[in-house]
């Protein structure tokens, strides 16, 4: 099961870029898929990859409080 970590609080339809974590500590990123000839060139991507586009402040946010709590555990942000 995902949990919502950060993204913009009052997206309402769930269509909005996200940072997601997964039960197993890994993170799922939700964002608006690139379709520019030349950075998909730059990255290479192999077969079943993708890359998505998401506004710095989703990942930002979340990793500034990661960084800066001693207590660990999960945060939830809302960003941008």
């Amino acid at each position: 099961m995902l949990r919502w970590l950060s993204g913009e609080g009052s997206c309402r339809d769930g269509t909005c870029p996200t940072l997601w974590g997964t039960e197993d500590g890994n993170y799922v990123v939700q964002g608006y898929v690139i379709t520019d000839p030349e950075h998909l060139a730059e990255l290479r991507l192999s077969a079943g990859e993708t890359a998505v586009l998401v506004p710095s402040a989703i990942l930002n946010g979340y990793f500034d409080v990661r960084r800066s709590s001693s207590k660990g555990g999960d945060y939830v942000i809302k960003g941008y």
